[in-house]
């Protein structure tokens, strides 16, 4: 399974990217939204798990760019914010999931695994 992770927190970026390859998960990076919809263009990715506020482009721009290439590819949001409008706006634009930060990469590896064929 080829994860997209995107997350401009360098500490949470190599944590994160550390245990699913330990997990025998292949692993694309961006620091920033960008970066990942210009990934997305180029790689076959089977999920996507991306921080919402980071430079250059949000995670829910993210979610759109998916929408509007017509991929379907799931998504699990992360974010410290918690706000309710913006869980909201991520699920209707077609998140599949949302993680609260902090979170164990204990936690996220159960939710991944609800993704693979």
């Amino acid at each position: 399974m080829t994860i997209l992770l995107s997350e401009d927190d360098e500490l949470i970026l190599r944590t994160v990217e550390h245990h699913l390859k330990k997990q025998g998960y292949h692993v694309l990076i961006t620091r920033n939204g960008k970066e990942a919809i210009e990934i997305l263009k180029i790689e076959n990715v089977d999920l996507i798990i991306t921080d919402i506020m980071m430079p250059f482009a949000t995670g829910i721009e993210i979610l759109s760019a998916v929408k509007q290439m017509n991929k379907k590819i799931p998504v699990i949001m992360l974010s410290s914010l918690g706000q309710e409008d913006v869980v909201l706006e991520a699920f209707n634009l077609g998140a599949t999931d949302f993680i609260v930060k902090p979170f164990s990469p204990a936690e996220l590896l159960v939710r991944i695994r609800r993704f693979e064929n």
